[in-house]
């Protein structure tokens, strides 16, 4: 029998370290030395004082930096009026933020959620649901492609063209197949009568920064439509702002049926959505689908502050010129040390693909930023990953170059 063991909380004046967190938290993260206490803009600031660049943005979450006012603002405002009701209640922010995405994309309607994996997850129960209700039991395959990645719920992951995520962890789900990304005859031989859904990233982070085709979402886009199936946009990473438009469907001008999203959308403050069409959505009637924090009011305060100032003209055209200025940086890094193949992506998503010369040094060169005091994030062992802040000021980015330059400086090849 276990004992039980009554005690308190105690009440700590403890700074805790490094250590501390392979001591008290599960191994499945491997964090770096260093922890950031306090941030602004694109600076952080760790337990030493210390100051470093994040060309790392919380993996494309913090889209407007560290403590920007008008999400501080948002938070404090309602933190001071209501935090949590559950969806037993409707409350204004949530309707407000809601609307705000209607007015402003192809969808009718939103579901909120607390994170991409669980938008994912609803956009894919909700194709099920979907291809069930409206032509039987039997349509139920969903395509995906390989290096994609949808998030950690175990549907998801099974979705996500990764191995490495669903291995060790017992039979994955059914009626899920991958394709080649970029391939539509791939993609072709896949999709049939039996497809109910088609997931796609219209930018691969996690699978090494690489953009859609125009011509790859297109075909996708008819494919579905020859087969009765829903296409879903995961724009959890891509979305947002990220690629100089709210959503990246809008630069391929290709529009899905369902589109995911998470990540900038609240800032830093955890909330997910997925949106749809009026005709999709019928078919999660009360009871099929839930989230006791979804909608959260805080959540959604802070996640329409965040929309509205992404969505200016002005926060957007600015990353197009950001763009343009990590690449130039880029390139002269690899004029320095010919150390790149590739330099992709699309925004503030960008990728710097290493060649053989530097073959899987990702890790290494995360390491050796950290001791230059510039965060910044890989894609795999072979590509250095870019999604700083939307807002990151031009000289944050010349001095963070000037640091990557000496950390790959640094690496013996």
């Amino acid at each position: 029998m276990h004992c039980i063991t009554r005690t308190t909380v105690k009440i700590m004046t403890w700074t805790p370290t490094r250590e501390d967190f392979t001591t008290y938290m599960l191994p499945n993260y491997n964090p770096q030395a260093v922890i950031p206490v306090r941030g602004e803009g694109s600076r952080l600031w760790d337990q030493d004082g210390n100051e470093y660049i994040d060309f790392a943005g919380g993996i494309a979450v913090n889209a407007l930096g560290h403590a920007h006012p008008t999400l501080v603002e948002a938070l404090k405002t309602q933190g001071e009026q209501l935090w949590h009701l559950s969806n037993v209640y409707a409350n204004e922010p949530a309707l407000r933020l809601a609307k705000t995405l209607v007015d402003a994309t192809f969808a009718d309607k939103v579901f909120f959620c607390n994170s991409g994996g669980e938008a994912n997850e609803a956009a894919l129960k909700l194709a099920r649901r979907y291809a069930h209700d409206h032509y039987g039991a039997q349509k139920d395959r969903i395509v995906s492609f390989r290096q994609s990645f949808h998030g950690r719920t175990w549907f998801t992951v099974s979705v996500g063209g990764q191995e490495k995520y669903t291995q060790g962890f017992g039979p994955v789900p059914g009626g899920i197949v991958h394709g080649s990304y970029n391939d539509l005859d791939s993609a072709r031989e896949l999709i049939n009568d039996d497809t109910c859904a088609v997931m796609v990233e219209p930018m691969q982070g996690e699978g090494g920064v690489t953009p859609a085709t125009p011509e790859f979402l297109a075909g996708l886009r008819q494919l579905c439509d020859e087969h009765n199936a829903l296409l879903i946009f995961d724009e959890v990473q891509c979305g947002v702002g990220r690629t100089g438009h709210l959503y990246a469907y809008m630069a391929y001008n290709v529009v899905p049926d369902i589109l995911t999203s998470a990540k900038a959308l609240g800032g830093g403050f955890p909330i997910g959505a997925m949106l749809t069409t009026d005709k999709v959505a019928e078919v999660f009637v009360v009871g099929t689908h839930g989230s006791t924090y979804g909608g959260n009011p805080l959540a959604c305060a802070v996640g329409l502050a965040a929309v509205q100032t992404i969505g200016s003209a002005e926060v957007l055209a600015g990353v197009g010129r950001r763009h343009q200025l990590f690449r130039e940086h880029l390139e002269s890094i690899n004029d320095k040390y010919d150390c790149f193949a590739e330099i992709r992506g699309m925004g503030l998503l960008i990728g710097a693909e290493f060649n053989e010369r530097y073959h899987e040094k990702g890790r290494d060169t995360l390491a050796a930023a950290i001791k230059e005091q510039l965060m910044l994030l890989i894609a795999g062992p072979n590509v250095l990953r870019f999604a700083p802040s939307l807002i990151i000021p031009e000289e944050d980015i010349a001095e963070g170059m000037a640091r990557l330059d000496r950390a790959i400086g640094s690496l013996s090849v």
